[in-house]
């Protein structure tokens, strides 16, 4: 029996209607999004200012209280104090690095894998040949050139970012078999505590992302930093809470950022974000088309323990400051649980962090450029690492790269 064809126009009357039934903050799943761009999910491209929340979000933050928290807060900002100090001191070299050989052959020692688990990051070098990945840069300007008039992306008039995500060099990029193979390298890092978990760790599959074509002295594509991956998510479904347990137990350092088991039931998106992902994601990655130096309008990430930067962030919602919020002393902060805040996070967006909305990572100080990478070198960072974009693109030629994450099959 054939089926009726809805129109789009209908769907987005429907979304509009069944919305209108829901009051304050929906948490359905929306039927009709409208396309935007990568500046959507962003509060700091809107101009937004902290947004106040409905007054559930202060019960909400008095059911998750514990009189351990208090302790487990002094313990990590003892920590935290520790590895910025690190981190400042090493920049990249903090960032693991991978010969792809050492992949295809098996030999990533225990050492490295460690890095790579502590930090959440690692560069993979060589597995794409240079030659065939400024193919696909030739190839994109081409497409790009073909489409004028069709092609979208961020800022509109001048763009960095493109919307399109099927060109025949995307394509060939993610399907490449030493891609594949860097991929299933991560994926395998990663493990289940429940043996009936509905993943296969083996089997990555294809996600569609965008394009960076960024040209030397663009301000414009300039996020902070930021954990993609919803805001308010973290704390208000229950399925994505259980990532935390033990961090709101007040055992942060037995949290494990690699164990997918709790992954699967989280809901990353209750507002129905404007590009927001709903697959589980648990690298994102890009694959450098040029050659791209560091602060050459590229990534940027908080390389330090990454069980530590979680905790600060789960637990920074409970806390406020005395008096000035630069002082980060344990004693110039007091519980908060009277207020709806929860920094940096607003419905539908990503989850945004500056010098204010969260001091104690000193992140004019941590947030480190990625090292130089070559046409078909690989980067690869877990889906809670603190990332950002290079604020200004500083070099002499256009800096490109695909968005290619790993993602299991779910």
């Amino acid at each position: 029996m054939l089926r009726p064809k809805v129109s789009v126009e209908i769907l987005k009357q429907m979304s509009r209607l069944y919305n209108s039934h829901v009051q304050g903050f929906s948490t359905s799943t929306t039927v009709y999004k409208d396309t935007g761009s990568i500046a959507s999910a962003f509060n700091n491209f809107s101009g937004n200012d902290d947004v106040a929340l409905p007054s559930r979000f202060v019960d909400l933050k008095k059911d998750l209280f514990k009189e351990s928290l208090v302790e487990t807060w002094r313990d990590v900002l003892v920590n935290l104090k520790l590895a910025v100090e690190e981190v400042s001191e090493k920049g990249a070299d903090m960032i693991p690095r991978v010969e792809f050989n050492q992949i295809k052959d098996g030999r990533v020692d225990d050492d490295l894998i460690e890095r790579i688990k502590r930090t959440g990051t690692c560069v993979i070098e060589g597995g794409l040949p240079s030659n065939q990945a400024l193919e696909w840069e030739k190839s994109i300007l081409e497409y790009v050139n073909a489409n004028k008039d069709k092609v979208k992306g961020f800022p509109q008039n001048d763009i960095q970012v493109y919307e399109f995500y099927n060109s025949v060099a995307q394509t060939e990029a993610r399907a490449h078999p030493n891609l594949m193979a860097s991929q299933k390298f991560l994926l395998g890092l990663l493990h289940s505590t429940d043996s009936e978990s509905e993943i296969s760790l083996q089997t990555p599959i294809s996600y569609f992302d965008r394009v960076q074509h960024r040209k030397p002295g663009d301000e414009s594509f300039a996020l902070g930093p930021h954990i993609d991956g919803g805001s308010l998510e973290r704390w208000e479904d229950p399925g994505y809470r259980s990532c935390w347990k033990h961090i709101l137990d007040g055992n942060w350092r037995k949290h494990d950022p690699f164990d997918v088991t709790p992954r699967l039931s989280a809901n990353f998106d209750l507002y129905g974000a404007i590009g927001g992902c709903s697959v589980y994601r648990p690298y994102q990655g890009l694959t450098a088309i040029t050659p791209i130096k560091s602060h050459e309008g590229t990534l940027k990430v908080l390389p330090i323990d990454l069980r530590l930067t979680t905790a600060y962030t789960i637990l920074r919602p409970f806390f406020t400051a005395r008096q000035d919020p630069q002082n980060l002393d344990f004693d110039n902060w007091k519980l908060d649980l009277d207020q709806s805040r929860f920094p940096g996070c607003a419905p539908a967006s990503t989850l945004e962090m500056s010098e204010t909305s969260h001091p104690h990572l000193q992140l004019s100080r941590t947030v480190t450029s990625l090292p130089d990478l070559k046409p078909g070198d690989q980067f690869y960072w877990h889906s809670d690492v603190i990332h950002a974009v290079n604020a200004k693109h500083n070099g002499d030629r256009d800096s490109g790269v695909f968005f290619i994450p790993a993602v299991p099959l779910t």
